[in-house]
């Protein structure tokens, strides 16, 4: 077993450990808490040892950490010799916060974020880090930064709008924030919808801005239907695989300027396009005179394109636009 698999699988169990037995702990159980935090993150390299690795029965392992400190030391020596991982400094970002050890923590992330800048996932743990990490709980133009470029790269994630959102909050950027979150609303469940809007209202309200109407008034919009070519009916998808439909400049930046994420599974699929439905405020799909529409699976879950993603023809139309726009992938 290496060593790097060594520290890791120690590492999460012991992590995990932590977040499922701390009522434990709460309950003022103290030794009982540490003892099965110890034994689950030995447990956790045994299990790897047994299932992990074809030569368990070969080998003879040596011991796992026993602590999570004595973890992260560990994993701090794997990355003195493979600097390069940015999944072990966002791991060992992760660990730090479990210790409350916030500055370590966001010096780790940083790191991460300098070898994998494009990875939004990881932009938005290490925004939201920062902010733990700060006093008043505030997301810093670093963050903010980070929080954007995540949007850029993905631009169907609803944590990075959500964070961004509250980040212009924080500036008094009240107006901003509502047209933020009001980009979110299509994709959210109800609940989760009804609770956003709540959040709007407040926003809008500090701005001077009227209450949102009940009925919004028609937009500019596309009709959209999107099917299975014979190629793609006939080939197993894999799972987590999702459909992203876009729209956007013709001949301009990658950039989407509206965007709807659905699973895979939804396809045969009818939607409509909106401004609803545009990530960035300031980029409206009402605002253009031609957009450039095609249906993209994603098997890593990203709007951004990727290998083995397949792309449907791109239709380029002029808006406004009647009738339905057809896409098959």
């Amino acid at each position: 077993m290496s060593e790097w698999m060594q520290a890791i699988a120690g590492l999460c169990a012991a992590v995990v450990a932590m977040v499922v037995l701390w009522p434990l702990r709460s309950s003022g159980k103290r030794a009982p808490f540490v003892a099965a935090v110890i034994a689950i993150g030995v447990a956790g390299v045994a299990l790897y040892l047994l299932v992990g690795t074809p030569k368990a029965v070969d080998v003879v392992a040596d011991e796992g950490p026993a602590t999570l400190q004595q973890g992260v030391r560990e994993l701090e020596q794997a990355l003195e010799r493979e600097p390069q991982r940015a999944d072990g400094w966002a791991l060992l970002g992760r660990s730090e916060l479990a210790l409350g050890n916030t500055e370590k923590a966001n010096q780790a992330f940083s790191r991460a974020v300098s070898l994998a800048p494009d990875e939004a996932p990881l932009l938005v743990e290490a925004a939201q880090a920062r902010a733990q990490g700060d006093s008043g709980k505030q997301f810093d133009d670093t963050a903010l930064q980070w929080l954007k470029h995540a949007q850029q790269m993905d631009p169907a994630s609803e944590r990075a709008g959500w964070l961004i959102g509250i980040a212009q909050r924080q500036r008094g950027q009240d107006a901003e924030a509502a047209a933020t979150w009001e980009a979110l609303l299509p994709r959210l469940e109800p609940a989760a919808a009804a609770a956003l809007r709540e959040q709007i209202a407040i926003a809008r309200e500090k701005a001077g801005m009227p209450a949102p109407a009940d009925a919004a008034a028609p937009s500019v919009g596309l009709d959209i239907e999107v099917t299975l070519g014979p190629t793609s009916a006939g080939k197993a998808l894999p799972a987590g695989t999702q459909l992203f439909v876009i729209a956007r400049v013709p001949g301009g930046p990658p950039m989407p300027v509206a965007v709807e994420k659905h699973p895979a599974t939804a396809v045969p699929l009818k939607i409509r396009l909106d401004d609803a439905d545009s990530p960035m405020p300031t980029a409206k799909l009402s605002s253009l005179k031609d957009v450039e529409v095609f249906a993209r699976l994603s098997a890593s879950g990203t709007a951004s394109r990727q290998e083995g993603d397949v792309d449907s023809e791109a239709v380029r139309v002029t808006l406004p636009h009647k009738g339905t726009i057809r896409l098959v992938l």
